[in-house]
């Protein structure tokens, strides 16, 4: 069936109801457009004025967006219908989650062991000191104000809570081109506007973010950049640095979801003169993924209203999981596996851009736990590549004006795993080759 036959109602709240239960039910999939106003407008017998305050309902709930001539798209990811897990065969490696290699996780059991198990009550502290401590030294370390910290649940959640508390639907916020697919969905979800500005492997281009004009706040990821693995030089720092001057009332929020093992320092673009500024450190990818615990740093300002806002929700972060961290944080043997694991990513990803630069193949990667590969076109090869064995995640999600590529995730791949996945790559390219020789 059409998507137009699985919208219903005769009122704005009806019709956008009857599309989110289309969405959630699986009838209408990401990435299809929603019927011209018009046509719709007709065929239920209301005004072009209902159908669109429809889709304007749609967008404010993050359900579709609307993309100028394209019309208005359901979105691949929403609150209304979120991606299912994929099930991979056997004979297919997970190159496309993102995940870090559980080998290089702390083993958790002998920590939770060790816990102090008395009960926390509403009266105590949000946050717990010596976390807040351990925080603040490092984030001095790495040049970043740390007068005022907050504990959040994972790097996302500090980012939205950060937005939500500074920023309005329909604002416009610059993010790397191309973005973590969370922060997108995450942006369209809260009604704002993602503003592309082009990456390369030093980050953001100071051109590009010259040229994007307008915004209320800017994302960025300093290091470990997801997708492209990009890293923010000393020189690309002052050189953005000195672009932000100028901007003094943009909102500056950065995400460094790596931390210890990004493989690279981290070159902040954060100045203490900054009015409206974060910087959010996970520590999903270090001590692993089930960890909810980022540490948030910022203006006092912001952090009062976030942590303000969280004795209206969630009130606090389990103090079990803040008093674990500190406990993995202080562990000599989990410091000494902290580095082992940076020191591994950086060998597993130097293999892979090392074998496909050999092979002719343009790939990037110089920090974190994924590779990027430029190619003519993602679909096809995406699928040559599964039938070889190895899963990848197309570009497409994380792209807005980038050209095509495909995320490789590194963790888990060791030399002569990269040796053969390039091998196979070079395979699926070929054709692709002998097709744009012979046109």
């Amino acid at each position: 069936m059409s998507v137009q036959s699985y919208l219903k109602g005769t009122t704005a709240v009806k019709i956008a109801a009857s599309a989110e239960s289309a969405a959630a039910g699986g009838r209408i999939a990401g990435g299809e457009r929603l019927p011209p106003v018009r046509a719709l407008a007709q065929q239920l017998g209301v005004s072009p004025a209902t159908v669109a305050a429809a889709y304007r309902i749609l967008q404010e709930r993050g359900i579709a967006f609307a993309d100028g001539r394209r019309g208005t798209i359901v979105r691949h990811a929403s609150p209304a219908a979120p991606p299912a897990p994929a099930l991979l065969p056997p004979h297919v490696r997970d190159l496309a989650t993102g995940n870090p290699a559980p080998d290089m996780l702390p083993d958790l059991a002998p920590f939770l062991r060790k816990l102090d198990g008395r009960p926390r009550l509403y009266r105590d502290d949000l946050s717990d000191p010596d976390l807040v401590a351990l925080a603040r030294t490092q984030f001095a370390g790495d040049g970043v104000p740390a007068d005022s910290v907050a504990v959040v649940s994972g790097a996302l959640d500090g980012i939205e809570r950060v937005l939500r508390e500074q920023v309005r639907p329909g604002d416009r916020v610059l993010v790397e081109d191309p973005c973590f697919t969370g922060v997108i969905d995450l942006l369209h979800a809260l009604s704002l506007v993602p503003v592309p500005v082009s990456v390369d492997d030093e980050g953001l281009l100071p051109g590009a973010m010259q040229q994007a004009g307008a915004a209320e706040a800017i994302i960025v990821t300093p290091r470990a950049q997801n997708p492209t693995g990009a890293a923010v030089t000393e020189k690309r720092g002052r050189q953005l640095r000195a672009l932000l001057r100028q901007r003094p009332e943009l909102l500056l929020i950065e995400d460094d979801h790596a931390g210890p093992v990004a493989g690279t320092p981290y070159v902040t673009l954060v100045e203490a003169s900054r009015e409206r500024w974060a910087v959010v450190r996970s520590v999903s990818k270090s001590l692993g993924p089930d960890l909810r615990l980022a540490i948030l740093s910022g203006d006092a300002r912001t952090i009062a209203r976030v942590e303000g806002r969280q004795t209206l929700g969630i009130r606090w972060v389990s103090h079990i999981l803040q008093k674990l961290v500190v406990a993995l944080w202080r562990d000599k043997s989990v410091q000494k596996q902290l580095a082992r694991a940076e020191r591994t990513y950086a060998r597993r990803r130097d293999a892979l851009v090392d074998a496909l630069h050999v092979r002719g193949i343009e790939a990037h990667g110089t920090s974190g736990l994924n590779v990027w590969i430029p190619l003519a076109e993602e679909s096809s090869v995406v699928q040559a590549l599964f039938q070889r064995g190895w899963a990848v995640a197309a570009g497409e999600r994380y792209r807005i004006r980038t050209l095509p590529a495909v995320r490789v995730t590194i963790a888990s791949l060791d030399a002569g795993d990269a040796a053969s996945f390039a091998d196979d790559l070079a395979q699926a390219l070929r054709p692709a080759k002998r097709r744009a020789a012979g046109a």
